[in-house]
């Protein structure tokens, strides 16, 4: 009877000994996972804080209209991948009001059916628009890209 206890323990040991080998190799692998989700997460908010940076120098050296670079900011802001993003609206207020405002107007293949007085009403709108933010947004340009160099990941 002695001998089938000891075999028994030898075999428990293995058994043992092979679950924690295997549960150490899934840990590995997990730790690795976890790793390359985390650069591919860098990654991607260094492209989207790099883009937001470009649009942003582009509208203050007027290279771009600011309802476009309003637009195309809020949605990078509102794509980037934080853990515990911040209210984008109350930290670039002026920036998402010009945003709001402008967001109703006809984009893309929408616009291609417009007439051409109905583009030409819509533009002038926009136009507007734009310059009675103008002097609240440029401004506040320099904030998002402050913003966007304190979120930029170490490299």
């Amino acid at each position: 009877m002695s001998s089938y206890l000891i075999v028994a323990l030898i075999v428990g040991v293995i058994v043992i000994l092979g679950l924690g080998f295997y549960a150490g190799r899934l840990l590995f692998q997990l730790k690795q996972q976890n790793q390359r989700h985390a650069s591919a997460r860098n990654a991607r908010i260094d492209t989207i804080t790099e883009s937001i940076e470009t649009i942003a120098k582009a509208m203050e050296q007027q290279q771009c209209d600011l309802s476009e670079g309003a637009i195309r900011i809020c949605n990078l802001l509102s794509a980037l991948p934080l853990k515990q993003p911040p209210d984008y609206q109350a930290r670039f207020p002026h920036i998402h009001t010009l945003f709001v405002e402008v967001s109703g107007f006809a984009i893309l293949q929408d616009r291609q059916k417009l007439s051409k007085a109905e583009k030409q009403q819509q533009d002038k709108a926009r136009e507007e628009i734009e310059s009675s933010h103008e002097s609240r947004v440029l401004p506040e340009l320099s904030d998002i890209k402050a913003f966007c160099q304190s979120i930029r990941p170490a490299s």
